[in-house]
């Protein structure tokens, strides 16, 4: 036995080694996705804490309340609730409602209060970029994809203009690691490739994890996974009626698993509420204007400057788009476009080929919306357009088709993928295509070489005033005391949100910027929070630019009397305007230090 041993060790020892390697290769791509990551980022880690990506400052204001409120929770040792008070007191907000991002909010809770919520979202957004490469590239291995072949596929998607643009300030569409994994455990049930029982629960939790990152991309990626289906079931229905059974198992308990996990959450987000449709089509403000959300066919082919390759006439087209920087999603370019039309015509009869083609051009088809279209010179009527016959569904009404592009990007980086292998094989078992799997491997590099970003463009983020803290201080109010804080937050005015995030004051703001799902009279597609006469009037003296006549006594009384603020806070001097109408209301402040004027009601 003594010499047996050896000689079957060593007969194993090759096959070892091969998985050891491969082990490492993997590694060593994943640490390359997060080297990307980083160079993405890496004027934002100069300064994380003070700096921001230009394009969506509110926004970002936004989550950095939404990061701090998670991580105050975590600290006081409870889950966040739901609705809180927090913000827009006496009414509160309901956070399932808005963007609120709890779970990532949570798992930063370490980095968050160590560090500050920009912090926090500097490390999300690169995670992103890293870890939605590494979710496709791992899916992409398990469907059978060369290492070299996933790696691709996975930078188109975690690198993608898509999530480049999203990454300006919509951190819960950038962080796209969930969808690839979502749809992977769809198709392993839905194919037989899986214990549906086992893949289900796993399904569940990935469903609840999505859901509390962002419930938006969730039905996104729901709607890719149809398509998926449908384009399966089109093009093997034997197949899929074969495994329909054996999936209703694994496809009963990943609903059931996440039933359970998000279903007392579902009943606090749609309980007494009524909502309010304004029309299917969504819109948003930009500019101060309302603009329809959709893809404008043009953006698939013109480079940003926000890309290493683009012409001055590219990026100036770009910048005129009609709709904010953070929803230019579509671009692929040119060379990417003819690969993957090449590889539907030569492998249109290999599956994996052929619906993940489709599927991405379906998606891309959808991302134009259910308007009139405008191509050219030539209109195009609505009802052309297939997104125009489900933009009123519920879950669709208040979608934004444009975002359909992350997961068309998705779909491009795996047909490029599968692609890529079939070409190298078809090479391998032909002498004369010696040559052909390596020009095949180069016609890749090039058609994604137009997709190759530049690092982040960074700004200063607005600073806490001086005498924030040490006027709270003064004050000693109750943690959860309510507060008047002047300017007012609001949608279009976010900076006290940014004070309140980076500080933990006050404990409860009066106003803020939200998304209320039942506002009746609202054209956008939810309604963030407006004005009233007097926060209106107070927030044009802190601009400097107040010329309509003051609210009247009553007013003020009665909007006091709804808020019951126990302080008001204002950032400004006793000489300004605004400091001089606030005296005449509540006297001498309590408090003045720095630039900021407190008064203990």
């Amino acid at each position: 036995m003594g010499l047996v041993t050896p000689e079957i060790e060593s007969s194993a020892r090759p096959e070892d080694q091969r998985g050891r390697a491969e082990t490492r290769t993997q590694w060593l791509i994943v640490s390359l996705y997060l080297l990307g990551a980083v160079a993405l980022t890496s004027r934002l880690w100069a300064d994380p804490a003070s700096r921001a990506q230009p394009g969506d400052l509110r926004d970002i204001d936004q989550y950095t309340w939404f990061v701090r409120y998670s991580a105050t929770a975590i600290a006081h040792g409870h889950l966040p609730a739901f609705v809180t008070t927090a913000m827009n007191p006496p009414h509160g907000v309901n956070l399932l409602w808005n963007t609120s991002i709890l779970l990532p909010g949570m798992v930063l809770t370490p980095v968050t209060l160590l560090a500050g919520p920009q912090v926090s979202l500097t490390v999300l957004l690169t995670v992103g970029f890293a870890g939605s490469a590494a979710s496709l590239f791992l899916v992409l291995r398990r469907w059978g994809a060369s290492i070299s072949a996933a790696a691709l596929g996975g930078a188109v998607y975690g690198f993608s203009p898509a999530l480049l643009n999203s990454g300006i300030g919509h951190y819960d569409l950038q962080f796209a690691v969930l969808p690839p994994l979502i749809i992977d455990a769809l198709l392993r049930i839905g194919t037989g490739r899986s214990r549906g029982v086992r893949t289900g629960i796993w399904l569940g939790v990935l469903t609840a994890a999505q859901f509390f990152t962002g419930e938006e991309l969730l039905i996104d990626t729901a709607f890719a996974a149809v398509v998926l289906a449908v384009i399966l079931a089109a093009s093997r229905p034997r197949l899929v009626l074969q495994r329909a059974r054996g999936a209703i198992a694994g496809l009963a308990t990943g609903a059931g698993v996440a039933l359970l996990l998000c279903g007392y959450a579902l009943w606090v987000q749609f309980h007494d509420e009524v909502l309010h449709s304004s029309g299917a089509t969504a819109v948003v403000s930009y500019h101060g204007h309302l603009t329809h959300i959709y893809t404008i066919p043009y953006a698939f082919y013109t480079p940003s400057s926000a890309l290493l390759f683009h012409t001055t006439g590219s990026a100036a087209a770009a910048a005129r788009y009609p709709q904010p920087q953070a929803e230019y999603l579509a671009y692929l370019g040119f060379p990417l476009l003819v690969v993957l039309l090449a590889a539907a015509i030569f492998f249109w009869r290999h599956l994996t080929v052929r619906v993940t083609v489709v599927a991405c051009a379906v998606l891309e088809l959808f991302s134009l919306g259910g308007q009139p279209l405008l191509l050219h010179g030539i209109r195009y009527p609505a009802p052309l357009l297939p997104w125009y016959w489900l933009q009123a569904l519920p879950g669709l009404s208040s979608a934004l088709p444009n975002r359909l592009c992350l997961l068309a990007d998705g779909a491009a980086g795996a047909a490029l993928a599968f692609s890529l292998d079939l070409t190298r094989s078809l090479a391998s078992r032909h002498a004369n295509w010696r040559n052909a799997g390596t020009i095949a491997t180069l016609a890749a590099v090039a058609a994604i070489l137009p997709l190759v970003p530049l690092p982040y463009r960074v700004t200063d983020v607005v600073q806490v005033p001086v005498g924030w803290q040490a006027t709270f201080t003064r004050l000693h109010l109750a943690p959860d005391a309510r507060v008047l804080i002047v300017p007012v937050p609001w949608g279009a005015l976010t900076s006290p949100m940014r004070w309140q995030a980076d500080t933990g004051e006050p404990g409860s703001m009066i106003g803020g910027d939200f998304i209320a799902p039942n506002e009746k009279g609202r054209q956008s597609r939810a309604g963030r929070a407006g004005q009233t006469v007097t926060t209106r009037y107070l927030n044009a003296l802190w601009q400097g630019s107040a010329t309509a006549p003051a609210p009247s006594r009553a007013q003020i009384e009665a909007d006091l009397s709804l808020w019951k603020p126990a302080a008001v806070v204002a950032v400004t001097s006793r000489e300004s305007q605004l400091g001089q109408f606030l005296i005449r209301q509540f006297g001498r402040p309590t408090s003045q230090v720095g630039t900021v004027l407190g008064w203990r009601l």
